[in-house]
């Protein structure tokens, strides 16, 4: 596989990932890091830019149709962003509620730029994590 095809399929799946539609970037990054295709900070760059890019779509969809319906979801996601405001982002790569805390961002106005700065930070820091837990984990096997 060469470094286009590498970086642009996480940078794909990490896209996907962060939108409403389900995808599975966090176990790419793992076989890529194990199979040692690409540099690590390339990895997390591609995989941290195209989630963050994907959330900020979910904000945007947000903006262009309010949510609909009340739920357990709904209701933790909208009480995170009014206790937090935009910082309330940080927690965007959480499984359900990261996206729905980015639709509803969306649909409350919050502004692009906290909106960018707190995604970007929790879904680099979430790959961050993953990564150094994989990197340790081959040290250790090895």
């Amino acid at each position: 596989m060469n470094d286009f095809l590498t970086y642009g399929s996480l940078f794909g799946s990490s896209f996907l990932s962060a939108t409403l539609l389900p995808g599975s970037s966090e176990a790419m990054l793992v076989a890529l890091l194990i199979a040692q295709k690409g540099s690590v900070y390339g990895l997390l760059l591609a995989a941290s830019v195209g989630n963050t890019l994907g959330g900020l779509t979910n904000i945007f969809l947000g903006r262009l149709m309010p949510p609909k319906g009340q739920g357990r979801w709904h209701n933790t996601a909208m009480t995170w962003l009014h206790r937090f405001g935009p910082a309330a982002l940080l927690f965007s790569w959480l499984p359900v509620v990261g996206d729905l805390l980015c639709v509803f961002a969306g649909w409350l106005r919050v502004g692009w730029l906290p909106a960018l700065l707190f995604l970007a930070i929790g879904k680099t820091l979430r790959y961050i994590v993953i990564a150094t837990v994989t990197l340790q984990g081959l040290q250790w096997w090895h």
